[in-house]
């Protein structure tokens, strides 16, 4: 047998020192690379919402009707208030329809327009790519005050239709919202759908084609089932903005009488905080953060649940 000895005066540090020094350089490296968004997440996310969530559990007291007003610890009495406000419950509501109808409307044109982007038989992709993202460029606001010009009658270049169909009165206005909506946000949707789409490996397709499949039947049974993970993200995150609708019906209230100080969650909670009642709209907020967590976890619960069957 034959034994090599280290020579003298090099010392090797024992394998185990080695690593730990390679583990604790990578710790570090990770820390370092996480630390910005950890800071954002917790002065921009965790610390507002316990923030809130101590506002809403304290309530104003006076001394005699003029005194000065003094904040004290409420329990749940803000909370009582929020489920015995009537108004704030049909906005909820009012919210649910407008998503159980713009939501799948929204996110099946974006999957016909992310099918249309990865079909080899459409022409000029780059200016059809561009054309259906560009309405996301817009400002939410901005987008409203268009859209609001092209609904009121005396404003309208089409005013042979609006002087015809109020799309500003109490019948209408929600699903014009929905419209500005769809228009504004189809074009993010898509490209996270076609992003989806790329990811896929073209071999697939050949081998589809060489089955004799036809373009119809590769986006149906191959494309489609592919991104449904992609349709699910999406779908959550337009659970999200359809509870926290706020832009559109409060820049419509100009155009429209239909649209009131609750018509939506969060139009409610402004209204409330410009009062001023902080601590009623911090119960407010945190009431519809959990509404918004409970139905965004059951969405995507159920739809694992079926996508794993």
């Amino acid at each position: 047998m034959t034994v090599i000895s280290t020579p003298a005066g090099a010392p090797k540090a024992p394998p185990a020192t080695r690593k730990n020094r390679s583990s604790g350089a990578q710790r570090r490296a990770v820390a370092l690379f996480i630390a910005p968004f950890a800071l954002l997440f917790l002065a921009f996310y965790a610390i507002p919402i316990v923030y809130a969530v101590v506002q809403s559990l304290l309530t104003v007291e006076r001394e005699g009707t003029f005194g000065k007003p003094r904040q004290v610890f409420g329990g749940l009495v803000q909370y009582e208030q929020v489920f015995q406000n009537t108004a704030f419950w049909e906005s909820v509501g009012r919210v649910l329809l407008f998503g159980v109808v713009q939501v799948p409307i929204m996110l099946g044109l974006a999957l016909l327009f992310a099918l249309l982007l990865d079909s080899p038989l459409l022409k000029g992709k780059k200016f059809f790519r561009l054309a259906f993202f560009a309405p996301y460029a817009v400002p939410g606001v901005i987008a409203a005050i268009m859209w609001g010009f092209l609904y009121s009658p005396s404003l309208s270049p089409f005013g042979a239709v609006t002087s015809n169909v109020d799309f500003l009165g109490g019948n209408l206005v929600l699903w014009a919202i929905a419209n500005i909506v769809t228009w504004v946000y189809v074009g993010y949707n898509m490209l996270i759908i076609y992003a989806s789409l790329l990811a896929i490996p073209t071999e697939i397709y050949e081998a589809a084609r060489l089955d004799g499949a036809s373009n119809l039947q590769i986006a149906w049974r191959i494309k489609i089932p592919l991104v449904v993970p992609a349709i699910i993200l999406t779908a959550v995150f337009s659970i999200i903005g359809t509870l926290q609708l706020l832009a559109e019906p409060q820049t419509l209230r100009s155009f429209s009488s239909a649209i009131n100080s609750t018509f939506t969650p969060n139009l409610a909670v402004y209204t409330t905080a410009s009062v001023p009642n902080y601590n009623l709209a911090a119960a407010f907020s945190v009431v519809l953060a959990l509404a918004t967590f409970i139905l965004s976890f059951i969405f995507l619960k159920s739809t694992q649940r079926k996508v794993s069957q």
